[in-house]
């Protein structure tokens, strides 16, 4: 039996497909070893060496791989094509004791019969460039986590954290918002003449663009109402026209950002839905008769590159569907960006003949608008120019000048099934699109009236998600499989929140960013942030060795990092001193702010560590007093009582810390009739149900890198309403199928549900 390892859960049934029963495929579920999460294990002062573990709940995975191992007749290492999989697959690999340039490499683009055949016939040794950058790329964030963290800590408040593409992006945000703060509203008026063709009564709408041959720009009702005395019984006389067929070019097949973008402006999903349905796509979905699919290829890309095989199949589907036309000459090719890493094809259909509506009555309405877009941006991108009659229409009235443009449709192109804007797009271009009458020059226009409007200049827009994401791409900080994570780390540290759209700084992000900002500028500058990718792409490259990298951005940095902790500047809310008595040691307790509010602290802290909740209105919460339970404690004799903890409910000695015995709470068993649980919805590890002492919930396998947990059983599907997961409940009229989110409305009977 060969063994074929790959990362995610979630594609481990359509690889399995594929490869048929001579092999057998395992899932590590992302790294099985890293840096152990409570200490920096990095050695500053032996070349940054870092010292990696097998995470806690990935040891039983370590186990079933090495058992597995051993009586297999050949081990493939196919986690994902990029730095990330070719680091995991290394770490497999020292695990497994397979030597480093043994040929057990092999990675796909996508998920097809073709394409894992064909990365069957060519394994190759581990790259260790790929490793190296990766590694770079851990450690500097680990260096930069476990060192500035603490400096937030202590001058802003505890559980914070400071990040190296993180920070940079909040700083984008937080200036963004001062932006639009600072910004002074303009006065400004638009200005039209409407005017006729005398032989044909055609009406024409031309704007006031110059007086006396320079630019105009009209600021104030009394220089409007200058224009209009001066024009009084003017004629508008025709001085130029200029016509010509303009052409617009089909747009590159999708990579990570762009398909981000469109994704948000074209179908209002969020980067959360976005990258949700992508992975499914990518993975696989379930098909009548075909079992679990994958449709599109590798989804964090920042290339344009497309296979030659692609293109041939493009251009064979346009020409049969929509004639030659609508087939360019020559293949269309795309550049793709300097900084992009090229490692592997843009995002497109697998197959072409699976089109979009063949699939919409087996997925839910995230996946289908999304493979819809996915598939008619690349169709799009092997089609013809679109093509226009535009034109340019210059009118002279006393010393001021009119113009009208105009296009109108020639040839559709590729615009036959992808669209160039987004419907606000289309509003705000609508006068463009206005078709101009035949004009000639030297033609006198008669005048019908003036329309004219105050208005003034706005600021710069918040950003969006989708904006964000492109501010990172052009600015260069991160790379394609960082977008989404980083930015929604900032949703999660609050350093971020959702105004509609867009997204707004909290007064936490803003202190945040000016701390770092204030001693940390190069962590917090834009351009270092976007050399420190371009470094680490020349590691991938083979030109860089890895620690060296690591050397030139820690060279001064302890120094900062001790100066910060040295000052005495501080952003936190001073103590307030109450008439409150600690009841330990007679002195007066303060309200301090900590990681859940407000709270009494004895001042003697850490000689008394005495302590009180309080509530909003500031009244001390007395603790509630525990359950006592019927266990005598095995070490001091006392009655043990129940606590709650991280992983429920459990008996301590009630003597803690003289005595710190603790007792789990046997769990009943799982009843037989317990359905088999699906994949964790958010990290596709498999769900388990928890059985306190007297609660039960479903939670992930992998906690604690994810932290899923519902109260209610998942059933594998997602909400065709708003794309979170369905739960299954019971209710008077007997159990129901809903939507896990608060703020949906979805639900229907089990009994309607195809006898589920």
């Amino acid at each position: 039996m060969k063994i074929v390892i790959i990362e995610g859960f979630g594609k481990l049934e359509t690889v399995q497909k594929y490869l048929g029963s001579g092999y057998k495929v395992f899932a590590t579920g992302g790294h099985v070893r890293d840096l152990p999460p409570k200490r920096l294990a990095v050695d500053v002062k032996d070349d940054f060496k870092p010292t990696y573990v097998v995470l806690d709940d990935k040891k039983k995975t370590v186990d079933s791989l090495k058992a597995a191992a051993a009586s297999a007749e050949t081990v493939l290492l196919a986690t994902d094509p990029d730095r990330e999989g070719e680091a995991i697959s290394w770490h497999v690999a020292t695990l497994l004791d397979i030597p480093e340039d043994a040929p057990v490499r092999i990675e796909f683009n996508e998920i097809s019969k073709s394409a894992i055949k064909k990365a069957l016939a060519s394994p190759r040794a581990i790259n260790r460039d790929l490793v190296d950058a990766q590694q770079a790329r851990r450690v500097l964030d680990r260096l930069v986590g476990y060192k500035v963290s603490p400096v937030l800590c202590k001058k802003i408040q505890g559980n914070l954290s400071a990040g190296r593409v993180q920070s940079v992006t909040l700083r984008l945000v937080v200036d963004r918002e001062r932006e639009i703060k600072a910004f002074v509203p303009e006065e400004y008026w638009s200005f039209f003449a409407f005017l006729k063709k005398p032989s044909t009564r055609e009406s024409v709408k031309a704007a006031l663009v110059g007086y006396k041959g320079e630019k105009l720009k009209l600021t104030s009702k009394a220089q409007v109402d200058g224009v209009v005395a001066a024009l009084d019984g003017a004629t508008y006389k025709v001085t130029n026209v200029k016509k010509s067929v303009t052409k617009s070019h089909p747009f590159a097949p999708f990579i990570t950002s762009t398909m981000q973008q469109d994704a948000l402006n074209k179908l209002g999903m969020s980067l959360r839905q976005t990258s949700s349905a992508a992975q499914t796509l990518y993975e696989g979905v379930d098909l009548p008769g075909e079992g679990k699919t994958a449709l599109i290829t590798y989804i964090r890309t920042d290339s344009t590159r497309v296979s030659s095989e692609a293109i041939a199949a493009a251009r064979e589907y346009i020409g049969d569907k929509f004639g030659d036309k609508y087939l360019p000459e020559k293949p269309n090719y795309y550049a793709s960006k300097k900084s992009a890493q090229d490692a592997h094809e843009a995002i497109r259909p697998i197959s072409l003949d699976r089109t979009p509506e063949s699939i919409k009555p087996h997925v839910n309405k995230y996946i289908y608008m999304l493979y819809n877009l996915i598939y008619k941006r690349f169709l799009a991108s092997q089609m013809s120019d679109a093509t226009y009659n535009s034109v340019s229409v210059d009118i002279a009235a006393n010393d001021y000048d009119f113009r009208i443009s105009g296009r109108t449709p020639l040839f559709d192109g590729f615009t036959r099934v992808y669209a160039v804007e987004s419907k606000a797009d289309k509003d705000d271009k609508a006068s463009d699109t206005a078709p101009v009458p035949e004009l000639t020059e030297g033609e006198i226009l008669a005048f019908d009236k003036f329309d004219y409007e105050q208005k003034f200049t706005k600021p710069p827009a918040r950003y969006t998600e989708a904006s964000l994401v492109k501010a990172m791409e052009e600015k260069g900080i991160g790379r394609p499989a960082t977008y989404t994570p980083t930015v929604s780390l900032l949703f999660s540290r609050k350093y971020t929140v959702k105004d509609g759209r867009a997204i707004a700084p909290t007064e936490l992000g803003c202190q945040v960013t000016d701390m770092l900002v204030k001693y940390f500028p190069d962590i917090m500058d834009v351009g270092f942030t976007a050399h420190m990718e371009d470094e680490l792409d020349g590691i991938e490259d083979g030109g860089r060795r890895w620690q060296s990298v690591v050397e030139g951005f820690y060279d001064g940095f302890e120094e900062k990092i001790a100066a910060a902790k040295a000052d005495g500047y501080s952003l936190k809310t001073p103590d307030v001193a109450t008439d409150y008595v600690c009841d330990k040691c007679g002195a007066n307790m303060v309200v301090k702010t900590g990681r859940f509010g407000k709270f009494l602290a004895c001042p003697n802290y850490p000689k008394c560590k005495n302590t009180k909740n309080l509530d909003e209105d500031g009244n001390i919460v007395e603790p509630t007093q525990p359950e006592v339970s019927d266990v005598i404690c095995d070490k001091c004799g006392a009655t043990m009582v129940v606590k709650t903890g991280r992983y429920g409910k459990f008996l301590a000695c009630p003597n803690y810390p003289k005595c710190k015995n603790i007792v789990n709470i046997d769990k009943p068993e799982q009843k037989a009739d317990d359905r088999p649980l699906p994949p964790c919805p958010k990290c596709g590890k498999p769900l388990k149900k928890i059985t306190t002492y007297r609660s039960t919930f479903y939670g992930c396998s992998g906690y604690p890198d994810c932290d899923f947990a519902s109260s209610a059983p998942p059933i594998g599907e997602s909400c065709p309403e708003c794309g979170a997961y369905l739960v299954e409940k019971s209710g008077k009229n007997g159990k129901y199928i809903k939507c896990s989110s608060k703020d949906c409305k979805y639900k229907r009977d089990v009994k309607n549900d195809d006898g589920k």
